[in-house]
């Protein structure tokens, strides 16, 4: 089994996939054990001197000012966690909770945060022997960081609250006792060392853009394959196009689909049944494009979010400081999940498109609906209304969540990010894509054998066979549900990107 070294400073989002999906199991690295020793040295030290520092001497939020005495600071910290555990609604998937554990870890291993070894130890353990806290996905304002979350993936250190182990819910307590973990008891700045900060909104998040990568590379295989469906031009492709308007996404996009159409025998050029296609087609290098390229910037802001510390107070080494900051705001977060939103929303609105050109014969030259028997079959005349009702959900849950502020604390948290608000709607538009894309890829192949195949692309050919696999071309109607889910599963489990990839000789560009 593949193990994965913590140091704070190398985490990548495919390491996050690895351990949340793939069950990597994690090691803290020998560097990153001495700065978390000597971090905590430090807050031992400054209790012992009985020196004022928010959330170790005081009490939180508005009642930092109100110095906590060195006999209640276990108690304030397990306080701190049982009230802040309040969160609301379903629970978040276990891939996302297991994400939180392991961001929470990388963050506490750079050595600034003051948490004991053992208690670190503790989550490492979770980790790796499949404990995984039960963590409600409302709650969080994303500042002071994902408080709420965060704290319910505490309960289960202390044996408290719920988690799964071996596919059952149980106990916090039960569940430890079972993998054989012994529960903690929290010392001085270990709670707010635990539940400060934002790996709620980032695990979440770093698994969407994972998932969206993905996305990106199957919009281009269904738009290629509806290129075929549709005789599409390629003269709108070539390269000397793209290369005098130079935004990366777009170039990318381009050579994607040359490499899809390769040796095709169904596109034509410039006039030989139309000048030019409509936009859905034409335009889609710059649409998939500008989505790379949201992406990209999201990726970065991510990269760096992984690998950051974000709780409060900071413990500094060279000077023995404890300083309160801002780090724990999620804004930074915020508006690159936004903006992930909106560059996944896209793809499912230019393929819904795709998809309505297929089905219309007013576009399409093809039989309505592409059924053999209209009048008595609909054939995929639904299958275009299912499309158009998760695109117009989508554009609802893209309404940006980082404009919206609530103050909190009395005030003293006078402005919030929403930011686990935009991560958990970026993660749900990209599931509505994903069966958008499933759907289109469905209506492209029948498209394809109505018009009459004259011969695929590489890539495309590649994709035809794994979808006419599991979907048979549709003469009299049956149910379409179950060819959909077909559809959607071979995109969720990266078999359609494989066999494309694998018939082209090399991966294709995000």
């Amino acid at each position: 089994m593949e193990k994965i070294l913590i140091t704070g400073q190398d985490l990548s989002v495919d390491q996050i996939v690895a351990v949340c999906r793939d069950r990597a199991v994690v090691e803290l690295s020998a560097e990153s054990r001495e700065a978390v020793l000597a971090s905590r040295k430090i807050v031992d030290d400054l209790v012992a001197e009985k020196q004022v520092v928010y959330g170790i001497t005081t009490g939180f939020g508005k009642f930092s000012d109100v110095v906590i005495s060195t006999d209640e600071c276990k108690e304030l910290q397990k306080n701190l966690i049982i009230t802040h555990a309040v969160g609301a609604g379903d629970p978040f998937p276990e891939d996302v909770a297991r994400g939180m554990l392991l961001l929470r870890i990388n963050n506490l291993s750079k050595g600034y945060s003051g948490i004991r070894l053992e208690t670190l130890e503790t989550m490492i353990a979770m980790l790796n022997k499949g404990v995984t806290p039960f963590i409600p996905e409302k709650g969080s304002l994303g500042a002071s960081g994902d408080l709420a979350p965060l704290s319910h993936m505490v309960l289960v250190m202390l044996g408290l609250g719920k988690a799964y182990y071996e596919g059952e819910l149980l106990s916090g307590e039960e569940a430890m006792k079972r993998a054989g973990i012994p529960v903690i008891e929290l010392s001085a700045k270990e709670g707010l060392a635990l539940n400060n900060g934002t790996q709620a909104m980032t695990a979440v998040g770093a698994l969407a853009l994972h998932d969206a990568k993905q996305l990106l590379k199957i919009a281009d295989i269904a738009d290629a394959l509806c290129f075929e469906a549709q005789n599409g031009v390629m003269d709108a492709l070539e390269d000397r196009v793209h290369a005098i308007r130079p935004h990366e996404g777009q170039g990318k996009t381009a050579k994607n689909l040359r490499r899809l159409l390769a040796d095709s025998k169904n596109t034509t050029r410039q006039g030989e049944i139309r000048v030019q296609d409509a936009y859905s087609l034409r335009c889609s290098p710059q649409i998939h494009g500008a989505s790379k390229d949201a992406v990209k910037y999201v990726q970065g802001r991510v990269d760096i979010e992984i690998n950051s510390v974000t709780d409060n107070p900071l413990i500094f080494k060279e000077d023995r400081a404890g300083i309160s900051g801002g780090n724990f705001h999620g804004q930074p977060m915020a508006l690159p999940f936004d903006f992930l939103k909106i560059a996944e929303a896209e793809l499912a609105n230019v393929s819904e498109r795709r998809i309505e050109r297929l089905v219309n014969p007013a576009y399409s030259a093809l039989p309505a609906f592409l059924t053999p028997h209209g009048g008595v079959c609909s054939g995929f005349m639904i299958v275009q209304y299912s499309a158009a009702a998760l695109v117009s959900e989508n554009k609802v849950l893209a309404h940006p969540a980082s404009v919206d502020s609530i103050p909190s604390s009395a005030g003293q948290e006078d402005h919030v990010s929403m930011g686990t608000i935009a991560a958990r709607q970026a993660a749900e538009i990209g599931k509505n894509v994903r069966r958008v894309l499933a759907m289109e890829l469905m209506v492209a192949c029948q498209g394809i054998d109505m018009r009459g195949n004259k011969g695929l692309g590489r890539g495309t050919q590649a994709a035809y066979d794994l979808v006419r696999k599991g979907c048979a071309f549709l003469d009299d109607d049956r149910e379409l549900y179950e060819d959909i889910n077909y559809c959607e599963q071979i995109l969720t489990d990266g078999s359609l990107i494989q066999a494309v990839e694998a018939a082209l000789g090399g991966e294709l560009d995000v």
